[in-house]
């Protein structure tokens, strides 16, 4: 008898796919495709935490490491429990509003508004201490302290007023760490929605009590058109004027091209070429006046470049040192910390989580050191990379502070792990009001699959729901459900948030009065060296003109090969965080495209 031929990896991972599904429970045997995805939603999220209370949600569990070194699930995010009224509140909205597109004027945000001063929207502050103090006293008045600091938080702001925001004090300690070893901040921030993720609070904190300085880094500049990126940089500038803001990309001249263009590449990411490193250091150069030599540091940026060219890089990049730090090494660093000690400068790294920080080390290292996700929470510890002898970074765990800004806003901008969501259906009407989605996504009305040809209305005419979007997008891509075959909602709407926080699906929020001053932006003398930076020329810019090979495409394959928004590989690591694919000319024959920028409504790119 002919042998059996072995299982490829694409069938072996649909094979424990439909396995994980029959083991959960799927609900594909439901009433309809819409009850078995609301109930499937539900089934999905399991409790996470060994020692859940009833306020608190753990998030992302980790598996242990076989070394034991550490417990990867110390800096887990912890967020407040919704309760199913709430929940169940927004499924019902999510399939009864009709969606209608904002005007141009609601995407401007005002920073006042997420951070209003009166409601005191601050971040726990490490309590004064000595070294006559045991570590154990310590660690008890540093969880008093935070005790404190939330009951006055809550007692300001009502139930239901706050955004997510970090609850595990754990995760604030290594902020608590970097702040008092660095001598510079880099401040992080996506420049697609820089106002939710820069508190006010910390700026204030940093530069007054600590008096030391911030550098605001904008980063993903390649998916804002560049006057918008010159608006958001002015604004900021307006409101804090001793800010220093520089602009960033890890991947210039990689635009996403097409809605479902993969977010990860066989090709291995350029870190050296990253657009805005000469300029961190030109600010960092700036704020020393001389007082440390800087010299190795612009060397070893131009090292890599070079070396990067050649590919040569087992000769030229450089060694870097990782150093983990101790718990005993952070618990008693010292609070008053000697800037610039020994001529050595400290940067420290902070940001929100998905806002890029692994993807700006591995820009200044020269190469990957550090593994990067779309999975909020994937920094777990506290780590310091010495660049160059006379330079030194340290990193930390993405934070949420707390604000007043939308929650489906914040699901937007990635702080919240997709898969972990209980109600992903209001988050994507939030978005389809703010794109042209029918443009982007070629959808087709639920009502409409039915229907004989001559009664059929247009996609445009329907009155649509963030339910009939998910329905009708589980539909193109091929989403059913293992069971029944039926049309798996709570995947599709999971993959559109992925397209949305990825930048395949872009919404970008605007500065407040970018309307009225659009025309000046457009025509401001720095658009040339915005557009530099992103890395294409002003002719190329929106042109993307990548062919769409999977539009109509069976649905009998492995999607998880076809497609980074697979259910299963949303907290896998991605190496180059997002590298978007090179554009390839003649490839494909002519298919589905989407220009980003008309995502974003913003005509001067057309």
């Amino acid at each position: 008898m002919p042998r059996k031929k072995p299982f490829s990896n694409k069938q072996k991972k649909k094979q424990l796919q439909v396995k994980r599904e029959r083991k959960r429970g799927d609900t594909g045997s439901g009433p309809s495709s819409r009850n078995a995805s609301v109930e499937r939603g539900g089934e999905r999220q399991s409790d996470t935490s060994d020692s859940e209370t009833t306020d608190i949600r753990k998030i992302n569990q980790q598996p242990m490491s076989r070394e034991g070194r550490y417990d990867p699930n110390r800096f887990r995010l912890h967020f407040e429990k919704e309760s199913k009224e709430e929940v169940e509140k927004r499924k019902k909205l999510a399939r009864e509003k009709v969606l209608q597109p904002v005007s141009d004027k609601e995407l401007e945000v005002d920073i006042n508004e997420i951070y209003p001063s009166e409601k005191r929207l601050s971040f726990p502050r490490r309590p004064s201490w000595t070294y006559n103090m045991t570590r154990e006293s310590l660690m008890k008045k540093e969880e008093k302290s935070y005790r404190d600091y939330l009951d006055d938080l809550h007692s300001r702001n009502p139930p239901g007023t706050l955004s997510h925001f970090e609850h595990n004090l754990e995760t604030w300690r290594q902020l608590w760490r970097v702040l008092e070893m660095s001598d510079i901040i880099l401040l992080i921030v996506d420049i697609r929605h820089p106002v939710l993720q820069f508190p006010p609070d910390l700026y204030h904190y940093i530069t007054k009590d600590l008096q030391k300085h911030v550098i605001l880094v904008l980063n993903k500049a390649d998916l804002c058109p560049p006057p918008l990126v010159i608006a958001w940089k002015h604004y900021m500038a307006s409101q804090f004027p001793s800010l220093n803001i520089v602009c960033f990309t890890s991947h210039p001249g990689q635009p996403y091209s097409t809605v479902l263009q993969k977010k990860r590449t066989r090709k291995k990411p350029d870190w050296s070429h990253a657009g805005g490193l000469i300029d961190i250091f030109k600010s960092c150069q700036e704020i020393t006046s001389g007082r440390v030599d800087l010299s190795s540091l612009e060397q070893k940026i131009q090292r890599d470049a070079v070396a990067q060219r050649l590919d040569d890089e087992h000769e030229g990049a450089e060694s870097v040192l990782v150093e983990h730090q101790s718990d005993s090494a952070m618990e008693m660093s010292s609070s008053s910390h000697e800037l610039y000690k020994d001529g050595v400068l400290t940067l420290g790294c902070i940001g929100f989580p998905n806002v890029g920080k692994s993807s700006i080390i591995n820009s200044l290292v020269g190469r990957k050191v550090v593994s990067v996700s779309r999975t909020p929470g994937h920094t777990k510890y506290f780590q310091t990379y010495y660049l160059t002898p006379t330079v030194k970074l340290c990193d930390c765990p993405g934070l949420v502070f707390p604000s007043r800004v939308n929650k489906e806003l914040q699901i937007l901008s990635g702080i919240y792990p997709v898969s972990q969501l209980q109600e992903p259906y209001t988050s994507v009407g939030y978005l389809c009001e703010r794109t042209p989605f029918l443009s982007v996504l070629k959808l087709k009305h639920p009502s409409l699959q039915d229907m004989e040809p001559q009664h059929k209305r247009s996609a445009e005419e329907s009155k649509w729901t963030a339910w009939d979007v998910c329905e009708a997008w589980a539909e193109r891509r091929g989403y059913k459900t293992a069971k029944a075959a039926r049309n798996d909602v709570y995947r599709a709407a999971n993959s559109l948030l992925r397209l949305a926080i990825d930048g395949r699906l872009c919404l970008c929020l605007r500065p407040l009065g970018y309307s009225c001053l659009k025309e000046h932006w457009e025509n401001h003398v720095d658009l040339p060296e915005i557009i530099a930076l992103q890395g294409r020329a002003a002719e190329e810019e929106g042109a993307g003109e990548r062919d769409d090979d999977e539009d109509g495409e069976s649905s009998t394959e492995p999607e998880e090969e076809r497609d980074r928004d697979a259910d299963d590989d949303e907290d896998g690591d991605d190496e180059d965080e997002g590298c978007r694919d090179r554009r390839q000319k003649n490839e494909n024959p002519p298919g589905f495209t989407v220009n980003i920028f008309n995502v974003l409504r913003e005509n001067e790119c057309e």
